[in-house]
Formats: C-alpha cells, sequence, structure tokens
C-alpha cells in the first residue's frame, strides 16, 4: 500500500485526555505526504483521572485489569469518534499512557492494551512502541523524532512543549532528540494548588516573582547536566523536582513565575547550542501566551508556530505514522536519539 488511512491516540504526562487524529499519509517519488482528516481531545473523566493517579496503589492483578479496561475505554473513544466519519480506516496506533518509564532498569509501561483496542474497533492496532529500544539498551524515548525528520524535515528542529518539553533536530546524516525539562507537568500541578486546571496564558505565573534561590536549585538538577541520549518520566518529577520545589515556603504565584524561569532557561540552554535557523514549536505550551513572549525575548532562533490543528495534535499525528512505518517493516524507532544498540521498527501489532 502507498496510502493508509490511521488513527493516532497519544495520552500524554499532562493528563488532560485522549488525543485522537485521522490521518491520511501516501507515498510519491520516495516523499511522504499527510493530512489530518478529523481529530479531537476527549477529556479524561474525574474517574478515570482517579484511576490513573492511584496506580501505584494497585495489586499486579487489580493493575493488569486497569490495562485492559483502559484499553476498552480508549477503543470506545475511538468508536465514538468515528461514529460520524464515512471513511476507510486501516490501522489504530495507540500510544497509551505511561505509568512506568525506568531505561536504566529496563522499565517501561503504558497503559491500554493494544489487544482491547483492536477488538473494540475491529481494527488492526499497534501499540507498546517502546518496550523493543528499550531491551536494546534504549532510552525508549523519545519517539516523536522519525516523523519530525519525515514529515517536518522542512524545519531547522522541532520543539515541543508537552507536559516535558523535547527537542529534536537533525545534525550531518543523524536525528537527535531528548528530553529537556518538565513543563505542563508542573505548571498543572501547581495551577492545581489554586484549583485552576492549568495556567491559562501564563495568567498565574505573570503576577509572580522570580525567586533566585530556587530558580538556582532547580537548574542545579543533576539531570541537566547528563549527556544524551536521556528522557525524562512522571517518577523523576516526584523524586528529583518536586521536592526542591516544594522544600522552600513560597506564593504559587512566585514559584510558578520561578519555575517559568526555570523552563526558558533550561529551553535556551539547549535550542541555542543547534545552529541557527527555524524552530517548530507545538503541544499545550504553544498557547501560553505568557511562556511563549518570555522564549521570544530569550531564543535566537525564528520561532514558528503552526496552525492550531498541528500544534495540539501533531503527536498523535506522528504516532498514527509509526503505526504505518510499523506496518510496512521500517524503522521507526531512531538509535541516534535514543542510544540503543540499532535502529528498529517497534511496536505490537495487533492483525484484525
Amino acid at each position: 500500500m502507498l496510502s493508509y488511512n490511521a488513527i493516532g491516540v497519544m495520552s500524554g504526562t499532562s493528563q488532560d485526555g485522549l488525543d485522537i487524529a485521522l490521518c491520511k499519509f501516501s507515498k510519491k517519488n520516495k516523499i511522504w505526504n499527510y493530512s489530518v482528516i478529523k481529530a479531537k481531545t476527549v477529556a479524561f473523566p474525574a474517574d478515570w483521572l482517579k484511576k490513573i493517579n492511584n496506580i501505584n496503589k494497585l495489586s499486579s492483578y487489580e493493575f493488569l485489569k486497569l490495562h485492559n479496561s483502559f484499553g476498552s475505554y480508549i477503543g470506545n473513544c475511538i468508536n465514538t469518534f468515528l461514529s460520524d466519519i464515512n471513511a476507510r480506516v486501516d490501522l489504530i496506533a495507540s500510544h497509551g499512557h505511561t505509568v512506568f518509564h525506568r531505561p536504566a532498569e529496563k522499565l517501561t509501561f503504558q497503559l491500554g492494551s493494544g489487544a482491547e483496542i483492536a477488538a473494540k474497533c475491529a481494527t488492526t492496532t499497534v501499540s507498546d512502541f517502546r518496550s523493543l529500544d528499550i531491551a536494546l539498551n534504549g532510552q525508549g524515548a523519545p519517539l516523536v523524532p522519525v516523523g519530525d525528520d519525515i514529515l517536518f524535515g522542512e524545519y531547522g528542529s522541532c520543539l515541543n512543549l508537552g507536559g516535558f518539553a523535547n527537542i529534536s533536530y537533525r545534525k550531518g546524516n543523524d536525528r537527535f532528540a531528548y528530553d529537556i525539562c518538565p513543563v505542563n507537568i508542573i505548571i498543572n500541578n501547581l495551577a492545581g494548588k489554586l484549583n485552576y486546571k492549568l495556567d491559562r496564558d501564563g495568567s498565574i505565573a505573570s503576577k509572580g516573582e522570580i525567586n533566585y534561590p530556587l530558580l538556582e536549585q532547580l537548574n542545579g538538577i543533576n539531570y541537566y547536566r547528563k549527556a544524551t541520549p536521556k528522557s525524562l518520566s512522571r517518577e523523576w518529577l516526584q523524586e528529583e523536582f518536586l521536592p526542591v520545589v516544594n522544600k522552600l515556603k513560597l506564593p504559587v504565584e512566585n514559584k510558578m513565575r520561578t519555575i517559568y524561569e526555570h523552563i526558558i532557561n533550561q529551553i535556551t540552554n539547549n535550542v541555542n547550542l543547534i545552529d541557527k535557523g527555524n524552530i517548530l514549536i507545538t503541544g499545550g505550551g504553544a498557547f501560553n501566551k505568557f511562556l511563549l513572549k518570555l522564549l521570544n525575548e530569550n531564543c535566537e532562533h525564528e520561532i514558528i508556530i503552526p496552525d492550531k490543528q498541528i500544534v495540539k495534535y501533531k503527536e498523535a499525528l506522528i504516532f498514527a505514522f509509526l503505526g504505518v512505518l510499523r506496518l510496512r517493516k521500517e524503522a521507526n524507532c531512531l538509535s541516534s536519539v535514543t542510544g540503543a544498540e540499532s535502529d528498529t521498527c517497534t511496536g505490537t501489532v495487533y492483525y484484525y
């Protein structure tokens, strides 16, 4: 096949819901083209948020039951999403919701059974995109750079401002990428202390003041001195980042403003090492006016914000594409990015 209709499903660390995107991919003269037919974010109901946040309290038996039921939930969401669309769907690619990610221990787990999704939707499904790379001593992350390279290669670099910020760029013949620092995962955490889901337009942070002792401690966290390849996780946030944030008794607004400054420090420290050019910015943070203002003031690159659909659904789009590459038995995970022993064609396929 040279044309595919594929659904990408993404559940990110910021826990704002399931991103579902039905995309069309076609290949002509070795060039891949894409379009997004329909995309939607399905907010997590309160009961699912509670289940996801209490996973560490479950027995192994309850955990496996939740893995299956979350897969069933994803499948139901996809069926509802498709209910008013008359389109062929060749495959579903589901990232799942990352529960554990400890590459050094060769451990990663994404909640949401691919088998359940395939059964619910009667459609071939690809899931578990990280395990093979980790088995080959890679980080299992980031996975998106393959899509950055093939679908968005006209940009000098791609910066995603999601739960964590990650950068992807080409140097010589290879693609490189890694996680930079937490963004929405910590911003949303602090906004919750003021009974907000998020810091819309940076309105909370803009009212605060930078606390320089806290900023110095955050910038001194060991991860930022590590060589690449490297990746971040919710466990790292809880064990390494939050204890620093919580150590000082400060108004939430001041903590928030300091964290924004920290985010900008870390992003510019990394992005400004790349040859000057344009940088494509996507993810929820691209809608944060105050964060973008700070970035524009400090970044040496030309910042490009694409249309709203790509900002919101680029990762779901690329996961759909990773599923296409998996079915074609082509490399969809790069060792230059993850540090694995080789490039891989990764993902578990449930043929239907």
